[in-house]
């Protein structure tokens, strides 16, 4: 029994045997807490629990119990084994407490992935090295020696294409965009897609634009996403000299208000430029908004222009004719129960319009202060959740209208759009009224409306909530 105490090896293995279930349960515990916290180190700690734990303690087993000497290739071949572990443990290690897990803004997030890559290069040839050279006795000075040589050689020969990469790879350090950014350069606008160690590759209108980022280093370009929040988009119109300019200042505010691209929280503005020309300035929620908005302001500006009596491009509007009002008064006559003279009443209270496909032509909470009827398209009611989502109602077609409580003076229930272009004859309320007073049952009919579209937008809210 001395001598079983005295042997060195007995010590290597009880240690052994008990020190590797320990630290295996205490790994083990530690890798579901960080798993819990949902932690980037929970793959190192796999790799030390996993593998490099009974690695470990096999190579202390062979060399220090069984006493098996390091020459010999089995011990080697263990010893390589758990030396490119342990490497892969470092790599691994090295990137989640420093990279991962890296707060926005900080130098360790703004780093570009190329630095990395030759970190992990530079790291994984001296592991390398380091394994050969202590395990296998071989001689890598001389490579290293020959490797640096040929780096001078080449650095010097190549020194214009490394200049460029290298102002590219300062670019990627400073980062002064990021994927998903729209940036304004000299050669394209658009949003950056891909960013690598040579090249910028930047979405446009017209295709892919890859720019070197040597050329980004020595030009000037504006990020339009940064700040967020605080991108605008500024459209030019002309009107007519005779137009008032605050009712076309009014007008295009108005019209620019109502955009789905509008940013929330914010609020356009208008201002004359001089002679017949004027400036909105819109707040877009993101560059990639900039065509649609810009596309549906002057679209939607072009028809409201035309139901405002102004004159955009200084062009005049023939539409509502009286030809025209009188046709459609014709369609909606069942409608309004008209007889042959009331039409001739109505015709002097009524005024033909046309709204643009997506147009709003009116907001749920308002009140009226006339009744629209339909006379070609169609008109879709909403109603929006408290989330801001849309949630339809119904869709209204030839002969139906909107703003029926005009005559009841309460706020409408839905907001309507437009689904396609739309042409509605729009009567004011006190000419309304005068044919309710003569016809009751035209009361009841708008009652009932009134009626079933308040609980059809109750019936779609309590839809949307289940």
């Amino acid at each position: 029994m001395t001598g079983l105490l005295d042997s060195p090896w007995f010590y290597w293995a009880v240690g052994v045997a008990i020190g590797f279930p320990i630290l295996l349960i205490v790994l083990t515990e530690a890798q579901n807490a960080l798993r819990r916290r949902n932690s980037f180190l929970v793959r190192p700690v796999y790799l030390l629990r996993v593998y490099i734990l009974p690695l470990g303690a096999l190579l202390l087993l062979l060399v220090q119990g069984i006493q098996v000497s390091g020459e010999t290739t089995p011990v080697r071949i263990v010893a390589t084994v758990f030396g490119f572990v342990v490497l892969v443990l470092l790599l691994s290690g090295l990137n989640a407490t420093l990279f991962q897990g890296a707060p926005e803004g900080t130098w360790r997030k703004r780093i570009p992935s190329i630095f990395l890559d030759v970190a992990r290069f530079a790291l994984i040839a001296i592991g390398v090295a380091l394994i050969f050279a202590y395990i296998w006795g071989a001689n890598v000075g001389g490579l290293f020696t020959a490797l640096g040589i040929s780096s001078i050689v080449l650095g010097l020969a190549l020194q214009n294409s490394v200049g460029q990469i290298i102002s590219g790879l300062l670019l990627l350090f400073e980062q002064p965009f990021r994927l998903g950014d729209w940036v304004d350069t000299p050669s394209a606008r658009g949003r950056v897609v891909e960013v690598n160690w040579r090249a910028t590759h930047i979405e446009t209108v017209s295709g892919l634009q890859i720019t070197p980022n040597s050329v980004l280093a020595g030009e000037s370009f504006t990020n339009l996403s940064r700040p967020p929040g605080a991108h605008v988009i500024a459209i030019s119109t002309v009107f007519a000299l005779n137009d008032p300019p605050d009712d076309v200042c009014d007008l295009l505010t108005r019209v620019a208000a109502t955009l789905p691209h509008l940013r929330p929280g914010s609020e356009p503005s208008t201002l004359p430029t001089g002679g017949t020309n004027y400036t909105t300035t819109i707040p877009v929620r993101s560059p990639a908004d900039d065509a649609s908005a810009r596309s549906m302001f002057l679209r939607w500006t072009w028809y409201a222009a035309r139901r405002a009596g102004l004159h955009l491009d200084e062009a005049d509007d023939d539409f509502a004719t009286g030809e025209r009002l009188t046709s459609a008064l014709r369609v909606i006559a069942p409608t309004l129960r008209l007889s042959a003279g009331d039409e001739s009443h109505v015709l002097g209270h009524a005024r033909l319009a046309r709204f643009a496909a997506e147009e709003t032509l009116q907001f749920a909470g308002e009140l009226p202060t006339r009744m629209s009827f339909i006379v070609d398209g169609q008109v879709r009611l909403f109603v929006s959740a408290d989330d801001g989502a849309v949630i339809p109602v119904r869709t209204l077609g030839e002969g139906d209208f909107i703003g029926q409580t005009a005559l009841t003076r309460e706020t409408v229930s839905t907001s309507a759009r437009a689904v396609g272009e739309v042409t509605m004859v729009h009567i004011d309320r006190e000419c309304i009224e005068e044919l309710v007073a003569r016809n009751p049952l035209l009361l009841q009919d708008i009652g009932r409306t009134i009626e079933e579209r308040r609980a059809n937008a109750r019936k779609a809210l309590a839809a949307a909530g289940e």
